[in-house]
């Protein structure tokens, strides 16, 4: 089957987050499984010169954007057999220091680069000598496409117009802007309505995605099911309701040929489930390289995530403020809201010898913490799926995660298995209840017996690709064949 993702991130070429990763993911899975996959997705500053190997191809854009005319270009790489990434090249749009934002504020034009992009996609879905069978879009940069390609099939005398699959990956993040925005598509005006892109007046990108795609995902089974509740719709509940016959839950994978700990470039130590040694090494390592006292008898906590509300970064500071005096310590590594990072920046200079901080990305410190953690953190208000809890449990490291979304779909508590639990949850979003689970890890970490059998349980956890793969090949077999 000829599959065409799309995504406005994807790892290794760009990432601020878990979307670039279940991207990457699943191209390398689905190519892998025998299926012709192009990825699509914009040519950020800095590919060109990290990745030399892409090349220029013979494919001119000239695309209507309101009443002008913008042209771009076309760069591709070979990743494997039946896998190519195309870089859409428009300088004026994604040339920049920064994929949505700077200074922390998002680009003012973000509506009209994002616009671009998912006509980009369209014409390439059009035109190509060998169009796909199926295009697959992630999130709300990519969510209009569905409504493009549905006016061209209907208008524009597009036959056999392939089917659509949008993936919500974070239904909080939505593409809301000015209802003059909508200009920008060159869709027929009366095609701003309640039934599309148009939500209290203003322009949703993803709402027209939800209302026009041929068949809808998530990234976990319960996020499936909490989006079309009021708590956790976003305002978006109504029309997932009205759509739900088409909206699926399907859990992501893991890349196990990056997320693994005995061929990883990143690690000074290798282990697995029969010797961790290893990990105690990653630990001492990780506790050196960041400035901390190196010592096997303290409990190392961390966390790598952005920096926003929905990551629980407020009672996350709460619970360290109160546990941070019991003995442990604490590494975070991400970015974003200035207020969060200040909160950060002043918790480790009161406690430096407890705290390390660092305020960037850094996939291969991300590997270290992961490996050298005994415990992971992840209070999410909400979580669509989460892939750091995956991480750790391949690592070794027990997460301790909020009972929502996919956190709760991964990980298992002693209260619903003692034998195969692997993690520690807890329900109420509070400071009190964030710190009573650390204070939980805290006994585990002195039962070493105990400890160990969460660790070995974590480790022996499958969440590879293949049941995701399944899922999603048995999904576009559907689409097509409607």
């Amino acid at each position: 089957m000829r599959i065409l993702l799309a995504s406005a991130e994807v790892h290794p070429f760009s990432k601020t987050g878990g979307l670039a990763d279940m991207v990457g993911a699943l191209g390398k899975a689905l190519a892998k499984a025998g299926h012709h996959v192009e990825i699509v997705t914009p040519l950020y500053r800095g590919i060109r010169e990290r990745f030399p190997q892409l090349t220029p191809k013979d494919w001119r854009f000239d695309l209507p954007m309101g009443n002008r005319r913008v042209a771009g270009g076309l760069y591709v790489a070979e990743l494997a057999e039946r896998l190519t990434v195309s870089f859409v090249d428009q300088p004026g749009y994604f040339n920049r220091s920064s994929i949505y934002q700077e200074n922390g504020r998002d680009y003012a034009d973000n509506a009209e680069r994002f616009i671009f992009f998912s006509k980009a996609v369209v014409n390439l879905a059009r035109y190509q000598l060998q169009p796909p069978e199926v295009v697959h879009i992630h999130d709300w940069h990519t969510a209009l496409v569905p409504l493009l390609i549905q006016n061209q099939s209907r208008h524009d005398g597009w036959r056999h117009a392939p089917p659509t699959c949008l993936t919500i990956h974070n239904l909080a993040y939505q593409g809301l802007y000015p209802r003059d925005v909508f200009a920008l598509t060159n869709l027929p005006a009366n095609q701003f309505n309640h039934d599309g892109a148009e939500f209290f007046g203003q322009c949703n990108f993803l709402k027209a995605g939800l209302a026009t795609a041929d068949a809808l995902t998530t990234v976990s089974p319960r996020y499936a099911r909490e989006i079309t509740t009021e708590a956790l719709g976003h305002g978006l509940d109504g029309v997932l309701r009205k759509r739900h016959a088409r909206l699926h839950g399907i859990l992501n994978g893991v890349d196990y040929d990056e997320w693994n700990t005995t061929r990883n470039p990143h690690l000074k130590f290798s282990y697995d489930a029969t010797d961790l040694s290893g990990k105690a090494a990653n630990k001492e390592a990780l506790q050196h390289e960041l400035g901390l006292p190196v010592n096997a008898a303290t409990p190392l906590f961390g966390t790598i995530t952005r920096l926003a509300d929905q990551k629980g970064i407020g009672i996350l500071l709460g619970a360290l403020e109160e546990m941070l005096p019991a003995g442990m310590q604490f590494v975070l590594l991400g970015s974003g809201a200035p207020h969060f990072e200040r909160a950060l920046r002043e918790l480790a200079a009161r406690f430096p010898d407890r705290v390390a901080v660092r305020l960037e990305f850094d996939q291969g410190l991300s590997h270290r913490i992961e490996a050298g953690s005994d415990f992971y953190l992840m209070p999410s208000v909400f979580e669509p799926c989460g892939l750091n809890q995956m991480y750790s449990l391949r690592y070794g490291t027990i997460p301790i995660v909020r009972m929502t979304g996919g956190l709760d779909d991964t990980v298992i508590d002693v209260a619903e298995n003692p034998q195969r639990a692997t993690g520690i949850k807890f329900q109420e979003y509070s400071v009190p209840a964030l710190a009573k689970a650390i204070r939980k890890a805290l006994v585990l970490f002195e039962n070493k017996p105990l400890d160990a059998h969460y660790r070995r349980n974590g480790m022996a956890a499958d969440f590879s690709w293949d049941a995701t793969l399944t899922a999603y090949a048995k999904l576009y077999r559907e689409l097509r064949g409607k």
